[in-house]
């Protein structure tokens, strides 16, 4: 084992995760300790990132190569500037997603927890051995582990419609990646004879520029986490699991794996120099435009609440598949700053969701009217939560969509800023009517589900157990001081290399 500095903290970080499986499955007839196990291994692998973190800050670039498979397939992690971010985004989100989940899944007695948070925790160590690839075969591994280790979350309720959910989330991520993604590394390999993560790219000169597109639409298509239209059923499909394992979908880890190897791809392999260059990316330029648009048209027609928050994701997805597509700068920059942001807004609307699931057992957009008096916090987090995806300043979503636009700009596609000024307001159609109902919307003159006493004045506070309530509270508040992030944010990404001299 070939081990330089910071290797320990990078095989902690992953192997946290992994190692509290075996504490939680330890202490499953004692639900209190195992909860809390979740809790301090969520909080311990933050704290081993934020380490590594402190070592990229100082100039350094842990690594750890672990074994060789055959000859060129190496296990190896390495940590750069795209993965320190990913890394921080999953094993910070973990926290109040660990807590929110005790919350939640106690209030609505759902059984098999035990097995819940052993597939939670794998899929946190499978997002961070993702973050972490030193290569295209040590992320794809990962990527596999983290689809397997998710599809149980998905099937948690075991009712005939929570399996058919799993089994399309399975069928479509597995098929993308097989059929393409692998198809694409070994093309990868074949034509350079590496797999390893290279600043600037290394596919220039390598592969014929007529049949590079093909090879980029092989990865971008093959990187269904990504939920690039049209290989993105599995997304809405996947709402069929408990809310706590929607946040972990759509924000801490599988979605986020799926943009974040899409942002790897382009960088380190394509480079982003080499994409500007001969125009192979434009097409998805296009293709990301189009399903920013028409996901967010879906999410306008949605009643169901998760199935409107899906499509959202599906939409503010391609926000990122589109940045590294512009092959610049700023879309880099955007994209990856977009990671983020989406993930601290996201994981708060689902978890406004399941609150408000928790406490009246609604689901359907229809069914929200006058709520926001009863349940104001959750109701004001998703109002806050809502500004930050619109975009709207100074909220957290808003610097992310500037960079996007800045980076349009630089390539001279106006047409791409005005899809993205089409998308802020077709957020604004499909989110803020949730949060009008909540709080200005009479609310049914027939008792509701909380029973014939919650027919009064509407004045009685009726939030979901405290444990659903502060995580959101958290989240939201990230949402407005992060802020004060932007600018350390934005000067650790210009550190992603766009050219191969910019990184040594």
């Amino acid at each position: 084992m070939i081990i330089t500095d910071g290797s320990t903290a990078i095989l902690l970080a992953i192997g946290i995760p992994a190692f509290v499986t075996l504490v939680i499955a330890a202490l499953s007839s004692r639900p209190n300790l195992r909860d809390a196990a979740s809790v301090v291994a969520a909080i311990a692998t933050f704290l081993v990132v934020l380490d590594l973190l402190g070592m990229v800050n100082a100039g350094q670039t842990p690594s750890v190569s672990l074994f060789e498979v055959m000859p060129g397939l190496v296990i190896s992690f390495s940590i750069e500037p795209l993965g320190m971010i990913f890394a921080l985004v999953a094993s910070g989100l973990w926290i109040p997603a660990a807590i929110y989940s005790i919350g939640y899944m106690r209030a609505e007695n759902e059984r098999h927890l035990t097995r819940f948070n052993i597939c939670y925790a794998l899929a946190i160590s499978a997002a961070l051995g993702i973050a972490f690839s030193a290569n295209l075969f040590t992320l794809f591994i990962f990527y596999e582990v983290l689809t397997v280790s998710t599809y149980p979350l998905v099937a948690h309720k075991q009712t005939d419609e929570a399996r058919r959910g799993a089994r399309t989330y399975l069928a479509i991520l597995m098929t993308t990646s097989i059929l393409f993604l692998l198809t694409a590394i070994i093309w990868t390999w074949s034509a350079t004879g590496t797999l390893d993560f290279r600043p600037g790219g290394f596919i220039a000169g390598q592969v014929d520029p007529a049949l590079v597109p093909v090879l980029l639409a092989l990865f971008a298509f093959g990187i269904g986490k990504a939920a690039l239209m049209p290989f993105h059923r599995w997304l809405p499909s996947a709402m069929v699991a408990p809310t706590p394992v929607s946040a972990l979908l759509h924000a801490v880890a599988v979605v986020k794996a799926g943009v974040f190897t899409m942002l790897k791809v382009g960088v380190y392999v394509f480079g982003v120099d080499f994409l500007s260059q001969t125009d192979a990316s434009q097409w998805l330029v296009w293709l990301a435009s189009a399903s920013i648009l028409i996901a967010s048209i879906i999410a306008l027609t949605k009643d169901d609440l998760k199935a409107r928050l899906a499509y959202s994701t599906v939409s503010q997805l391609s926000y990122i598949t589109l940045g590294m597509a512009l092959a610049t700068q700023m879309g880099i920059v955007g994209g990856a700053m977009h990671i983020v942001t989406h993930a601290v807004g996201k994981i708060t609307l689902f978890m406004c969701a399941g609150a408000i699931y928790v406490a009246t057992h609604k689901k359907k957009v229809s069914e929200l009217d006058g709520l926001g008096r009863e349940m104001p916090f959750t109701f004001a987090a998703f109002g806050i939560a809502s500004f930050s995806i619109i975009g709207l300043p100074p909220f957290a979503g808003a610097w992310s969509k500037m960079y996007l636009m800045l980076g349009a700009a630089n390539t001279g596609q106006l047409a791409i800023i005005a899809v993205l000024l089409v998308s802020s307001l077709l957020n604004i159609a499909y989110l803020m009517p949730i949060v009008a109902r909540g709080f200005f919307a009479p609310a049914p003159v027939a008792a509701h589900s909380l029973g014939a006493a919650a027919a009064d004045d509407g004045k009685r506070w009726r939030e979901a157990p405290l444990l659903c309530v502060l995580p959101l509270c958290l989240t939201a508040l990230l949402c407005l001081l992060a802020i004060f992030a932007i600018s350390p944010l934005y000067d650790f990404l210009l550190h992603v290399p766009i050219l191969p001299e910019t990184y040594p």
